[in-house]
């Protein structure tokens, strides 16, 4: 009895982590379209997540319109359109290229040529304010020697 005990104890964490069943559809057809297509869309909770790993209600929820709009034989982009209605450009991990969204697919490389330029002017400032020293005659000769030793001190 003891052992019986120890052992249901041992087992008790796996039993912990066990999940909620996914939501399938009938069809598996119908549910590989409906994970490519939200592989496409940003879960509106998670936001770093796609539609279709996202664990969230939300995303649950969306999924299972995505599965009804299939069924009613909409197209993907019909779907994508109908997101993209109701919660904007957002909804999108590839948002596309308008007047408001020039700034995010263009400021990185705005902020990086800016960078850039802005390294070359301050190394090109202290070039010039660096003074060039000239060495005196005595350690021209001093150098000279440590970079070239005497044949005669070579073993």
């Amino acid at each position: 009895m003891k052992h019986l005990l120890i052992l249901l104890i041992c087992l008790l964490p796996a039993f912990s982590y066990a999940g909620e069943a996914k939501d399938l559809a009938e069809d598996p057809v119908l549910e590989k379209r409906m994970i490519g297509l939200a592989e496409n869309l940003r879960c509106l909770v998670c936001q770093n997540e796609s539609l279709a790993s996202s664990r969230s209600e939300l995303a649950n929820d969306l999924r299972r319109e995505i599965r009804e709009q299939m069924k009613k034989g909409m197209t993907d982009q019909e779907i994508i359109d109908y997101l993209v209605s109701r919660y904007g450009d957002f909804v999108l991990f590839d948002p596309p290229m308008k007047s408001y969204t020039l700034l995010l697919w263009y400021g990185p490389f705005a902020l990086l040529l800016i960078g850039l330029a802005g390294l070359v002017f301050q190394l090109r400032k202290r070039k010039n304010t660096l003074p060039e020293s000239q060495l005196s005659a005595e350690q021209a000769q001093r150098a000279a020697a440590l970079l070239n030793p005497p044949k005669d001190s070579q073993t």
